[in-house]
């Protein structure tokens, strides 16, 4: 009886931890280029992240590198100036590549898996202040946020944003000339899907431009904290 039990609450804990992880990943975002030679090692830690239920891997290609010889065939503007804004956020002067933020708070240098997961342990046992989910129907979603533990007078952005879970490139000029590289988590494309006040739960509709998987990021404007975040399903 006593083995049942213990089998019983072990289930149950192992239960309990798949739902968390599901429910409340934690984001880390990779900024990246094709044209940096340091950037490989990051990538690759990418491609661990995408198989983790805990977290939300998303891989931000930035175009400062396109001048030294090779273009980036994923980067976007937007990456670079959101990367721009988490330094203002963070008190820093510069941006480099690889860098990946974690929750939009923390920053991490290179390839420091284990700062790396030091930082998402520490997200992964924090309180949640809020609660997201999403459902897709079609090109459709819906999202529900819900307030948990949230400062009052703040105003969220609620993004939905899609992937490709794998690109390849044949460079053929750069730093990386040579290489023929695969990237996971590709960011493709961004939709704001409306800002949130973070006092009562609220629901909010957007429509994708393509098939592709979606996750959701709920995020202090100003490229704050990211309080809450869910895979689209």
């Amino acid at each position: 009886m006593i083995k049942s039990v213990r089998a019983t609450a072990l289930v149950s804990f192992f239960l309990a931890t798949a739902a968390v992880a599901e429910n409340d990943p934690v984001v880390v975002e990779l900024f990246t280029s094709q044209g940096c030679s340091s950037c490989p090692p990051a990538d690759r830690i990418m491609h661990d992240l995408a198989k983790r239920d805990d977290v939300i891997g998303l891989a931000l290609h930035v175009d400062y590198w396109d001048y030294i010889g090779w273009k980036d065939e994923y980067a976007d503007p937007d990456h670079t100036l959101r990367q721009r804004a988490y330094a203002r956020e963070g008190g820093r002067s510069m941006i480099y590549t690889p860098q990946m933020v974690v929750n939009g708070q923390q920053d991490v240098v290179g390839a420091q898996s284990r700062e790396l997961d030091r930082l998402i342990n520490a997200h992964l046992k924090a309180a949640a202040q809020a609660s997201v989910s999403a459902t897709r129907s079609g090109d459709d979603v819906t999202v529900s946020v819900t307030p948990v533990e949230l400062p009052a007078g703040e105003t969220y952005n609620v993004r939905v944003i899609q992937y490709s879970p794998m690109r390849h490139a044949s460079i053929r000029r750069g730093e990386l000339a040579g290489h023929e590289l695969d990237y996971a988590n590709v960011v493709e494309d961004w939709h704001m899907a409306g800002q949130w006040d973070g006092a009562a739960p609220q629901a909010f509709s957007v429509t994708l431009t393509s098939d592709l998987p979606a996750v959701v990021l709920v995020q202090r404007a100003g490229h704050g904290p990211i309080v809450a975040a869910t895979r689209v399903k």
